[in-house]
């Protein structure tokens, strides 16, 4: 049955229709029309300090609940400051529906107050995005911007709808199916590709699986397991693979790459066979690593574009990782022995010489959680810590910005996770300079009262172009010394958060003690040696 309704009550009312219960954002003129109508449902609004938040909060809600995950701003500089969070979920597969505001239809064109071209400037990072400039195509397109956000490799729709647009007023109904002529992702991996995949698998001597944020998104690590523990594979990942498997299963060796773990990389090396599982083998996913003649490859990505994209492929498969996997494990017979026994024997041993590490603080949270947390980070030194040090127990609870490498995104991440999944801790690995990229989001979590733990590792620098600068600019720094930092713990404290300094190892184990202990939210500040590496 159709009912009159505006434009702007039918985008509340698709979104509850999509099973949407929270978004994130700030309001303006150009998108109150939106905002009024939304004042009459039960649909909770997180008012955030910077747009750019709102799409990383919403970004650590979808990565946390599989959900889309909606942000909205007005038109202008509303719409331009989502413009480095939509990349960031872009790069890193995540459904973002983002709604914004725009000037009245008639003066679109005319550089008037606060109009910027947005679907224009977001095109090369949007799955898809769509100016609304007839009333009565707002629901299909709000419907069909949830469908392609969240089917095949997952990732931002934006919607911008005039002011004007949004006052007007239609006929609304729910359309029982969506049809988009032209999108039809697949799922099912060709059964041919699938049989030499498993001729291949068990044909190789020193297979490696490479696990990538593909293998997170669609839920198949308990399929990746199977298949790992049923043929003793090596497991590898990139950065956004973490998780995938447990980091203490006894087959998982560890990140590759230019900022990878030696024992991860020196099994690439050796393997005569690489099975890429949701990942494009970017550039720092690879690092120095060269990929051989001798060595086939594998290539299983729902994305088409991304196969053979960075590496030469001998067996593509298109499909869903989920069913391609469970696929091969119905015909793949069992391996006797792990070929990787003694790569894996060589992992190194921190030396423990009585000073704080930055390892030291995150084998600690590692110990006294025992994993059950949810781990967002920013970008820089901690993330490459975190992602060596940190025991990550179950898929989807380590989130971080992989492709872009957006400093800034842990904390807002973390209170979209927070919201995401109310039940879990949540902590935030970051780093003094990033965490001053967007650490007016305290103010949401005060205001939100948000329970997020936060990790600061204060070094006073940027520390990986610091890092850079001395190894390869002969110590000539520059712009790299962040001297004026506040006092993080003034800082928290105006903010009603507590907090407490940790300078020595002796008072590391009650440290994190008090943290975990902490009902509200924390902030922990690690005070770091400048001279730290990044890789010990």
């Amino acid at each position: 049955m159709k009912v009159k309704m505006t434009v702007a009550r039918a985008m509340v009312e698709v979104l509850k229709s999509e099973g949407v219960e929270i978004i994130f954002g700030i309001p303006g003129a150009a998108i109150y029309p939106f905002y009024d109508a939304l004042y009459s449902s039960d649909i909770k609004h997180v008012l955030v300090r910077t747009e750019q938040a709102a799409v990383h909060e919403a970004s650590g809600y979808a990565r946390t609940t599989g959900k889309v995950g909606v942000c909205v701003a007005t038109s202008g500089p509303g719409a331009t400051n989502l413009i480095t969070g939509i990349a960031t979920a872009y790069m890193d597969s995540v459904p973002i529906v983002a709604i914004t505001g725009q000037v009245n239809s008639s003066l679109i064109g005319k550089d008037v107050f606060q109009e910027v071209d947005i679907t224009g400037a977001t095109a090369p990072f949007t799955k898809h995005n769509y100016l609304v400039k007839d009333p009565k195509k707002i629901v299909r397109v709000l419907k069909e911007a949830f469908y392609i956000a969240s089917t095949g490799r997952r990732g931002p729709v934006l919607v911008d709808v005039p002011i004007d647009v949004q006052m007007q007023e239609i006929e609304f109904e729910i359309p029982r199916e969506i049809e988009i002529p032209g999108y039809k992702p697949r799922e099912k991996g060709h059964p041919l590709q699938i049989k030499r995949a498993v001729e291949a698998i068990e044909a190789a001597k020193k297979p490696v699986i490479c696990s990538g944020g593909g293998v997170i998104a669609s839920k198949a690590s308990e399929e990746l397991r199977i298949l790992v523990e049923k043929q003793k594979i090596p497991v590898i990942s990139t950065l956004m693979g973490i998780g995938a498997i447990s980091t203490n299963h006894p087959y998982y060796l560890g990140m590759i790459g230019s900022h990878g773990q030696r024992e991860a990389n020196l099994a690439l090396r050796q393997a005569d066979l690489l099975i890429v599982v949701g990942a494009r083998l970017a550039d720092r996913a690879l690092g120095d690593t060269k990929i051989t003649d001798n060595m086939k490859i594998i290539h299983i990505d729902i994305d088409p574009a991304e196969i053979g994209k960075n590496v030469d492929t001998n067996i593509p498969i298109v499909g869903d990782a989920k069913y391609v996997l469970s696929e091969i494990n119905k015909r793949i017979s069992e391996r006797e022995e792990f070929w990787a026994a003694e790569i894996k024997a060589q992992k190194k041993i921190l030396p423990d010489d009585g000073k704080l590490h930055p390892y030291d603080v995150l084998r600690e949270i590692s110990t006294q959680y025992d994993g059950e947390y949810i781990i967002t980070t920013d970008v820089g030194q901690h993330q490459i810590w975190a992602a060596h040090h940190l025991y990550i127990k179950r898929p989807g609870t380590f989130i971080t910005s992989g492709g872009l490498g957006t400093m800034g995104y842990g904390v807002p991440a973390a209170i979209g996770a927070k919201f995401g999944s109310p039940d879990d801790e949540v902590i935030a690995i970051t780093g003094d300079g990033s965490f001053q990229m967007l650490m007016q989001e305290l103010a949401t979590i005060k205001r939100e009262q948000v329970p997020v733990k936060i990790v600061l590792f204060n070094n006073t620098r940027l520390g990986m172009v610091y890092e850079l600068q001395k190894r390869r600019c002969t110590g000539r720094f520059i712009a790299t010394c962040l001297d004026g930092n506040p006092d993080f713990m003034i800082l928290a404290k105006a903010y009603g958060i507590e907090g407490m300094r940790l300078e020595s190892k002796e008072k590391l184990k009650e440290a994190i003690s008090v943290m975990k202990s902490y009902k509200g939210p924390f902030l922990l500040e690690v005070v770091t040696d400048p001279d730290e590496p990044t890789i010990p």
